[in-house]
């Protein structure tokens, strides 16, 4: 496998997977709409040998398409596998001995390894402001690094299994940050460094922080990576890279990986945070500036003829969904162990991972009773109370014994199958004023919002109607309506302004809806624009759950509580238009975009 980036440049370069370009450009703006337009056209790695501003060069779209992606990780992706299958059930090497008879070796031979004398990552040193400043949305905040993995250690350990290896970005510029001397540390809630920050409070010892940049492919997924317990992100990354993890420790007591092309080493100013962003995000909108820490820069360091790596986020799909298609490949047979009873489950990127989740869930212990949602909705407490999961906003989960043939990954069977069979008088179950994801602004504060657990199990009890309700047209409430998918109607009606109007122009159009015949249509979705969130499915799940809260935006045509329970008698209405709380959605410049795509600035 490679020992560098440089190594993965030439076999790309060799094998027509990597695209040049030659001339300079320009990292405020133009670096990122180039990799927009490749990666649209899943198209190659893109390698900037010219920067302004910068001496290095810089690689983005490495993992641009799933076939580039496990073709960088062919020698190494089913040796892991097998050694993740056997974390998920240490009884498989008994019963299929020749299999697994190597999976032992490879998870030992990946253990991190100290290393001594010369560190290539420590050849020469350079400052911030050298470093390729990519900005990648007009309204963010000054630029970022989108690819870090930030290594961080307990207070008093020097045991690198209990380190934390994680993608939490840096912004280098701008705000009210000095610079070449400070740069802020943005992470989200739920977050191992969060763990690490929290214990160095409680210390008098610095909080010190290593960021490395490049180095092996394996390094930067290993950062990405929902680690099983017991599995150290280093080891991952040594497993992946079939080459083990090597660190150095710097005379400030730093922890330098050996093979990054850069390594950024500091210390948390526990005592100062500064305004951090806007950053455009992988929800498709801006984060917004908030007080985050600040990391005092003590040096900058990388190898020789070092390569910056870093990608452009979006709204998805990106080039980061390509790791979401690989973690579930590796963690697909982990699932059961982590979540008893439950089959699958999907974090659909094209609605920003977190605002909604897919499962299926098996129904086990009563099989003697009527049919309906028990032992899913258990398996549902148990997804919102774990880890990464526990932020899901919308989480549908369906029971396997309904369809053997369910999957969460093909949508439009998915929610056919949900819609087809969803008794919305019981099977919706809220929880407010909780925690959803930092980058998700849909909610009544900063992390705070609602969830709604959609559980579903039975026979059919309709069918999915596939055109308009008889005589249903636009009216003085309603500018345009569209069926979105079978079952589900898209209605565009005035622009919101405040939840107290909200509440009047939906009881106003459940009123005018009330004499025609939805039973086919279970779900109206309403949108700012009807034909656009119909145009495809990633546009309706990326409109329905980025723009919705559950408590705040979930109406239905005869509601009703009853004993604390809400449900409706018939359609539910999800309001999805923009909201003035709502973060801004990412929209490229229009000057740099076509000067790019009528290649006016050639390579």
């Amino acid at each position: 496998m490679y020992s560098s980036m440089q190594e993965v440049i030439n076999e790309l370069d060799r094998n027509k997977m990597l695209l040049r370009i030659t001339r300079e450009v320009d990292p405020e703006l133009e670096m990122a709409e180039i990799h927009r337009q490749i990666y649209d056209r899943q198209g190659p790695a893109i390698f900037f040998e010219k920067i302004k501003g910068s001496p290095f060069p810089a690689l983005s779209n490495l993992y641009g398409t799933i076939e580039r992606t496990e073709y960088l990780f062919r020698n190494t992706l089913k040796k892991v596998k097998k050694v993740i299958e056997i974390k998920a059930d240490p009884s498989r090497i008994f019963k299929d001995p020749l299999r697994y008879i190597n999976a032992p070796i490879t998870a030992l031979t990946a253990l991190p390894m100290k290393t001594f004398g010369t560190v290539p990552s420590m050849y020469a040193q350079t400052s911030i402001d050298k470093l390729p400043l990519i900005k990648s949305w007009p309204m963010d905040g000054g630029a970022f690094i989108t690819l870090p993995q930030v290594f961080t250690l307990p207070p008093n350990c020097t045991d690198m299994m209990q380190s934390n290896l994680g993608m939490y970005r840096f912004q280098l510029s701008g705000n009210k940050y000095k610079l070449n001397e400070e740069i802020g540390l943005h992470y989200q809630i739920h977050r191992g460094i969060g763990i690490h920050h929290e214990m160095y409070n409680r210390s008098e010892l610095p909080f010190k922080v290593s960021i490395f940049i490049g180095g092996l492919p394996a390094h930067a997924f290993a950062a990405i990576m929902p680690m099983p317990e017991g599995i150290s992100e280093l080891t991952f990354a040594g497993m992946l890279a079939g080459r083990r993890f090597r660190y150095h420790i710097d005379d400030m007591g730093h922890v330098i990986s050996s093979d990054a092309d850069f390594v950024i080493t500091g210390t948390i100013d526990k005592t100062r945070k500064l305004p951090e962003g806007p950053f455009g995000d992988h929800l498709g909108y801006y984060s917004l500036t908030h007080d985050f820490p600040v990391m005092k820069v003590d040096r900058v360091y990388h190898r020789k003829n070092p390569i910056w790596h870093f990608t452009t986020v979006g709204r998805p799909p990106q080039e980061d969904s390509g790791f979401g298609h690989l973690i579930h490949v590796l963690v697909k047979d982990l699932t059961s162990k982590e979540f008893p009873g439950l089959k699958d489950i999907h974090a659909v990127d094209a609605a920003g991972v977190h605002p909604l989740l897919l499962a299926i869930g098996k129904e086990r212990y009563m099989p003697f009773r009527h049919a309906g949602p028990e032992e899913i909705l258990t398996i549902a407490n148990h997804i919102l109370g774990s880890g990464q999961t526990s932020l899901a906003k919308y989480l549908f989960i369906a029971a396997e014994e309904d369809d053997l043939k369910l999957n969460t990954h093909d949508l439009n069977l998915y929610f056919r199958h949900f819609l087809e069979r969803i008794n919305l008088s019981r099977d919706l179950h809220f929880q407010t004023k909780t925690t959803i994801d930092t980058l998700d602004y849909s909610g009544e504060s900063w992390n705070g919002g609602s969830k709604l657990v959609l559980a579903c199990r039975g026979e059919k009890i309709r069918n999915l109607s596939e055109s308009l309700p008889l005589n249903m047209t636009n009216s003085g409430l309603i500018i345009d309506i569209k069926v979105v998918l079978p079952g589900i109607l898209g209605m565009s009606i005035a622009a919101f302004s405040s939840y107290q109007n909200a509440a009047v122009e939906i009881n106003k159009l459940t009123a005018f809806l009330e004499p025609f015949d939805l039973s086919g249509f279970p779900l109206i979705v309403i949108c700012d624009d009807a034909s656009f969130t119909a145009a495809s499915i990633n546009n309706f799940v990326w409109v329905t759950f980025t723009r919705s809260n559950p408590s705040h935006d979930i109406y239905g045509i005869n509601s009703f509580v009853a004993y604390k329970h809400w449900g409706c008698k018939g359609s539910l209405i999800i309001d999805a238009r923009k909201k003035p709380h709502h973060a801004p959605e990412l929209v490229s410049d229009e000057s740099v975009k076509s000067e790019v795509k009528n290649g006016s600035k050639k390579n």
